[in-house]
This record gives C-alpha cells, structure tokens and sequence, in this order.
C-alpha cells in the first residue's frame, strides 16, 4: 500500500477538501469532523457558495474562518486555519489540502476532479459511487502509479461492505452472499392492514399471512412481492453500490436485476441460500438487496449490510443460534450483519486512514461486473438519458448488473456514461444501452 504523504503529521488533523459541500452527505460529514480531532475541512467546494455558508452556519462553523474565493491569488493569500470555499471543481488546483472527499454524485465532474487530486498526488476518498461504477477500476490504478490511496468511503454501504465481507472471509468463513437493505423499510401495521413506504401507504391486509416463510420460500416470497409491486422499491442508487461492491470483492449478481426479496431479518440466512437448499440462490458468491418488511415498533436494518456464511460445524452455530444469531432453520447457512450505515459520520475515520496510507481494502477492484442500462420501453434516437432524482434514476432505463464474464461486448455502456446524452439511433425496449447509441 501506498506510504503516508511526507506533510501529514499525526501531531495536526488532515485537511480535507469536500465537493458537493451543500449536499446531505456533505452536512454529515462536517458535522462530524467539528468534533473529531484527526480532521478538519479546507476547501468546501460547491457551485451554491451560498448553500454551503448557510450550511456552516447551521453547524456553528465562525464565519470569520469562511472565505469565499473565486482566484488563486484570495486562496494564496488564506492561512492554514480558514477555509475555502470555492464554486468550481477548476480552483481546487489552488487550494492546499491533503485528502479530496469527492461527493459531487456527478460521473464527469467527480471522474476529473478525482483524477487531477490523484495526478497531483493527493488521497482521495470516493463518496459519488456513479463515479465509481464507471471510472473506479482506472482511478485505482491510476493512484496506485502515483504512490497515493484510493478508496470508497466508510458510512456509505459499499466500504462498509467491502470491508464487513473481508473481516468475515478472513476468519475462514466460507461466503455465499453479500449485500445490504434496500434504503427504507416497508413497515406494516397488522391491526389495520396499512403497509407504509416512505411517505407512500398501501392496504395489504394479505401480508398478515405472509409473515414466516412457510414450506415453499420461494413462493411466499412470490405473493409478498406481488403485494408491493405498486411501490418503487429498486432504486438506480442500489444497483450502483452493489455494482461498486462487486468490483471490489469479485462478487456477481445472481440475476441482472437482482433478486430484492421482500424479507424479515431473521429470514436472510434462509432467503440467501442455494436453490438445491430451498433457497434463491443459483451459485454461491453473489451480492443482492432486499426490501426489510418489519411490524410498526421493530428495529430497522438501517441500510445495513450482510454476509451470509456456510456454518460447517451444527454445534458450533445452534450455541449461536441459542445467542440470537441468524441460523437457517436447516442450519446450514448463517446471516452475520451490521444494521447502520452512518453517512460522513463514518466518512472521518476513511479521511485519516487515507492520509496514513490505508485503503478499506488492500484489493484493486476489477471491472467484472458493469453497471449498465436496458432500455424499459422503445426509446427513439434524439432521445435525451435524463438523470435525475434522490436516487439518480436514468429516464426510460432500467439498470442492471452484467457479468463480464458472461458478455465482454466492449460496446456496453455504463449506465452514468450514458446518463445525461442523446440517443443517435432508436433503441427497443429491453436492449442493452450501448456506447455506440450515444
């Protein structure tokens, strides 16, 4: 692994420069970093310059500390204890920093500014996971070559995974599933029927029967899905993570959609088992998200992650079992997870491992698994690949998980490559994007 850089100390925090400054993520982030001594802001670089004073302002950062720059010259003249905010990703060539937090959620913009930081030799801790699904395998290689770290960020659900599946492989564990919960719950009240989803209620008082998995799991998990399929539960954003997950640890999606079962926690050892085993898995080594169904009251999986193990030893896991561990009821397979995913609170600890020369992992990712797009109706050329929403949704596309393996046709566009341009010939439904429609 790369060395740490010759002008960071431990006796002074790191100075992190953090793009998407007025972003949820970013709010996080420096909240937590006003209370942590190993970091401190720099460079807060937004195009809203006034979105992110008033953020500061909210977080009791002193104004006199904030100084908004729009030259080299006003960043030149600051000392080590203000901080920069500036409104383009060109004036971060300016500023002095030692880690660049890149959370701009933007491909192009957050792809360049990570890659002038790792030319001018500069850690970098990647937030925007579309950044990372089309450019991540590149970016690490390139940071490699010039003796700095690349990483994806704890708090968000991909290192945090990367890392939980390492730590359970590493005790000789034999790993059959990874992956995380879907972003919100689906919270059923039995008394009344009423499912809620975000802000969005259903009346499926039918779910009060299918709440154990019963003899048939696959079919219980059939009706269950049925129930909630008026609800957009798969979001673009989950697909990213798990596509960055997969280029980090070598897993595959079992299926290109992958599968999102609606499940309770205590069923994930049963769901995330192999077919032969009544499970939903065709092969071992796969990486998924399920929809958490839970009654009004219970804990929430948080977003968490989740590794799924072969047990080996009965005895060993039904003393686990008898803990409170998720065992399989044929105990074959168990459920170890972590339910909190805590955004830029986490995000300090990646800031001060990345200026001390660590990665979240030792791994170089891979470009195995493409994120990509089919198209979910006919969409004719002229067509503009809109982005947009919390969750980065593609207008008109649907993503999914290729295996390389399976289909190495060069001409597969990453989905946020595609994102944002202009089709030149019509694409029918259900075609793979390709980079020469685009």
């Amino acid at each position: 692994m790369p060395g740490k850089r010759a002008d960071v100390t431990t006796a002074s925090p790191v100075r992190f420069a953090l793009t998407g400054a007025a972003g949820g993520f970013a709010r996080t982030l420096l909240a937590q970093s006003l209370r942590n001594t190993q970091v401190t802001a720099s460079v807060l670089c937004d195009l809203d310059t006034d979105a992110v004073l008033a953020l500061c302002d909210q977080l009791g950062m002193p104004r006199s500390q904030l100084h908004v720059c729009t030259s080299a010259d006003q960043l030149e003249a600051l000392g080590r204890q203000d901080v920069a905010v500036v409104p383009s990703l060109e004036m971060l060539g300016h500023t002095d920093y030692d880690v660049l937090v890149e959370a701009t959620g933007s491909p192009r913009s957050g792809a360049e500014a990570a890659e002038k930081a790792i030319s001018a030799g500069r850690h970098v801790v990647m937030v925007s996971k579309e950044v990372e699904s089309v450019c991540g395998v590149e970016l690490a290689r390139k940071a490699r070559e010039h003796s700095v770290v690349y990483t994806p960020a704890h708090g968000d659900q991909p290192a945090n995974l990367v890392e939980w599946y390492e730590r359970v492989s590493g005790w000789g564990l034999d790993v059959v599933a990874i992956g995380k919960s879907g972003e919100y719950d689906l919270v059923l009240d039995p008394s009344t029927g009423i499912l809620q989803y975000l802000d969005e209620q259903i009346v499926v008082p039918e779910m009060n029967q299918l709440l154990e998995l019963g003899d048939d799991l696959r079919d219980t998990l059939e009706r269950r899905a049925a129930l909630v399929d008026s609800l957009s539960r798969k979001a673009a954003a989950d697909y990213c993570e798990m596509a960055v997950v997969a280029s980090w640890t070598g897993a595959v999606a079992d299926v290109e959609r992958m599968h999102y079962p609606v499940a309770r926690i205590n069923e994930l050892a049963d769901i995330y088992s192999l077919r032969e085993d009544g499970g939903l898995l065709h092969s071992a080594g796969i990486v998924d998200v399920f929809s958490v169904l839970r009654l009004r009251g219970e804990a929430s999986f948080a977003g968490g992650v989740f590794v799924v193990v072969r047990t080996h030893d009965t005895e060993t896991w039904e003393i686990l079992r008898g803990k409170g561990h998720v065992v399989s009821r044929d105990g074959h397979y168990a459920c170890l997870y972590l339910p909190y995913h805590l955004m830029g609170v986490e995000t300090v600890q990646t800031i001060a491992a990345a200026a001390a020369g660590r990665a979240v992992s030792e791994r170089m990712p891979t470009g195995q698994t493409l994120l990509a797009g089919r198209a979910e109706r006919d969409l004719p050329a002229g067509t503009v690949l809109h982005m947009g929403g919390h969750h980065h949704d593609v207008d008109g596309v649907t993503p999914v998980l290729v295996d390389r393996r399976h289909d190495p046709d060069p001409d597969i566009a990453p989905l946020y490559t595609a994102a944002g341009q202009s089709l030149i010939r019509d694409v029918p439904a259900g075609e793979l994007i390709a980079l020469s429609d685009i």
